[in-house]
């Protein structure tokens, strides 16, 4: 990637995501090394962008997660 190209990251539906965004989780989604779930319709707020255009990171349930962008659509 060259220094003049930016990140584009998209949810779901194609939307952009930007630095900030609040996000809805569509489907159930396991934690890994944890026996929790992160059930369809939790809402995740002020996400950050990561380096990788498929991930994003946002504080779930009191503790900061990556996401996957496949997952989660624009609120």
């Amino acid at each position: 990637m060259d220094d003049n190209e930016e990140l584009v990251v998209r949810d779901s539906n194609g939307a952009v995501l930007k630095d900030g965004d609040s996000v809805t989780v569509i489907k159930d989604l396991k934690v890994r090394g944890s026996s929790s779930v992160i059930k369809r319709g939790t809402m995740v707020k002020h996400i950050r962008l990561t380096d990788v255009a498929d991930e994003v990171e946002g504080k779930v349930e009191k503790s900061v997660m990556v996401l996957r962008t496949e997952f989660l659509k624009k609120a």
